[in-house]
């Protein structure tokens, strides 16, 4: 076997591995596959928010494909009588690209969610695209109320972002945040972070809009719990499956977040480094070859 051989059969070694153990966390390649992890959730007492893979999109033809994608995705959900909706990161749909461009496939898609009655979350990203995706999201607004936006509690200017949203009468998915920010526009340290979380989940329960507790901590649910409002909790695919067990059987509405797609690979490494679990069960994976 020549070297390159070796390494081309390593590094297929290597993703076949990887991919499963991402299998608790990524419902597989296809919309077929999301369909199915989502009937799932369903059978469990959950809603499915679906989410196709991919950010950061340079490439216009990509933005096009992606669309077409969510599109496919959309009626599936709703032939299949999937309970549950899309989620979509705004530079999947061309932000990093043009503003116009990805406004417009956006109402493409609200128009859709819309006509199968279904809602559209609007996932966030990394700061510098935070001010345009909230102009994005209340223009939308504007021609659907079945759109939502998730705002992170990371960032310093969320106390601001999310009162104004709330005066638009907005709903929001309240998040910690994952991405590598500058200590200029992010809380450095869990601690601060846990509280402005609290901070911003005091502000959303003492509203009248629904609104979305997107975390695995428990504390922070606990007190969501206690704060009462028109709540939903979203928890991501294979992360704490006890503790939606739990919030399921204590009545509360839950929603199980449910990534496919091929660019299953950033996803997983972010799991994967997230929780000392999810490394033992790459090891795991690893060891049974």
């Amino acid at each position: 076997m020549t070297v390159a051989h070796s390494q081309s059969y390593d590094s297929g070694l290597v993703e076949r591995l990887l991919f499963r153990v991402a299998r608790k966390w990524v419902a597989g390649y296809s919309s077929a596959d999301a369909i199915e992890a989502a009937l799932d959730a369903n059978r469990r007492g959950m809603s499915a928010i679906l989410n196709f893979l991919g950010e950061d999109t340079a490439d216009e033809g990509q933005v096009g494909a992606t669309v077409d994608e969510y599109l496919l995705l959309m009626g599936m959900m709703h032939d299949k009588n999937v309970q549950g909706c899309a989620s979509v990161k705004p530079t999947q749909l061309g932000l990093a690209i043009d503003y116009e461009m990805c406004r417009q496939n956006f109402k493409k898609l609200a128009a859709r969610a819309r006509e199968r009655g279904q809602f559209l979350w609007i996932d966030m990203e990394s700061a510098k695209f935070t001010e345009d995706t909230i102009t994005l999201y209340l223009e939308l607004l504007k021609e659907n109320p079945d759109v939502g936006i998730a705002v992170q509690a990371y960032l310093k200017r969320s106390g601001a972002d999310l009162l104004h949203i709330i005066e638009h009468g907005g709903k929001v998915r309240l998040v910690k945040g994952a991405y590598h920010e500058l200590e200029e526009h992010a809380f450095a340290s869990g601690e601060d972070v846990d509280s402005n979380y609290l901070h911003l989940l005091k502000m959303l329960a003492g509203g009248d809009n629904f609104f979305a507790v997107a975390t695995h901590d428990s504390k922070l649910i606990d007190e969501a719990i206690k704060l009462g409002g028109k709540c939903e909790f979203q928890l991501l695919m294979g992360i704490r499956d006890e503790l939606k067990s739990q919030l399921v059987a204590s009545k509360m509405t839950v929603a199980e977040y449910i990534p496919y797609g091929g660019q299953w690979l950033p996803y997983s490494v972010r799991r994967i480094r997230e929780r000392k679990r999810n490394l033992l069960l790459l090891a795991r994976s690893l060891i049974q070859q």
